[in-house]
């Protein structure tokens, strides 16, 4: 028996991975977040399979219900959100699986903030204006922050920056950001990217609060901010460049 935790992407059923797709029709379990994974890939179970909504539960809860499989002998999906690597509590679900001696394989899939840059239409990464980007959060009621993975720190470096888990505090953020991006640096919040319902707004770090209150988004969303967003004369990469030369193409030296 084998726990299969499964990154589901970011909210559109057909990103998922086809090998997640393919764990998903072999495992007679599956444990889903039914507040954020979509109803559509529960299709993809085998009929008779037991579907259990984690939304409600406590990790505990969860525990024992991959251990009560694991006596039964049945694979089991655990569908999350987004990709696994980043923000999904991953960690102290295989502590416990580790303690019971319980098998597992992780299956990454596509992260919310590159559906969130899929939306707007833009590369994070832009020649000589950011080569880095930065995925973080804010301290919440789920966990503090490291001392030092500040909002200023990362910003002091000029990098993109994909803040999750933050549009009740934008304010805060804008306070934060703009004495190293300045004012007019762009800023695109994207809520639920590649749901139906997403939404996307768009403005700079001077009006982007003012454009919230608004319009308020109060359900999952990615802020999305640095110059990479708006970029347009850059120097271009030479990598497709006719003359720069690289192992399967030739050029001048």
């Amino acid at each position: 028996m084998t726990v299969h935790f499964i990154g589901a992407g970011p909210g559109a059923a057909d990103l998922i991975t086809v090998r997640g797709r393919d764990l998903i029709a072999r495992c007679l379990v599956c444990l889903y977040a039914g507040s954020i994974i979509p109803p559509a890939l529960l299709a993809y179970c085998p009929q008779g399979a037991r579907i259990v909504d984690t939304a409600s539960l406590s990790l505990e809860e969860i525990e024992a219900e991959l251990v009560t499989a694991h006596a039964a002998g049945h694979d089991v999906v655990r569908l999350q959100s987004g990709d696994l690597s980043v923000f999904s509590a991953l960690a102290e679900q295989l502590r416990r699986l580790d303690r019971h001696g319980i098998p597992y394989t992780l299956t990454p899939g596509v992260p919310a903030f590159a559906a969130a840059a899929a939306a707007i239409g833009r590369e994070l990464t832009v020649p000589e204006v950011a080569q880095s980007v930065v995925l973080t959060r804010i301290s919440g009621r789920a966990s503090r922050m490291p001392e030092g993975e500040t909002l200023a720190a990362f910003a002091a470096t000029g990098a993109t920056l994909a803040i999750h888990l933050a549009v009740h505090a934008i304010d805060r953020i804008v306070a934060e950001l703009v004495p190293f991006y300045g004012a007019d640096c762009p800023v695109a919040v994207v809520a639920q990217a590649s749901w139906p319902e997403e939404r996307i707004v768009r403005g700079t770090l001077a009006d982007i609060s003012g454009k919230l209150a608004a319009d308020p988004i109060e359900r999952t969303a990615v802020i999305l901010v640095g110059r990479a967003l708006a970029a347009e004369d850059f120097r271009e990469s030479a990598l497709y460049d006719a003359d720069y030369r690289r192992r399967f193409r030739g050029g001048a030296a």
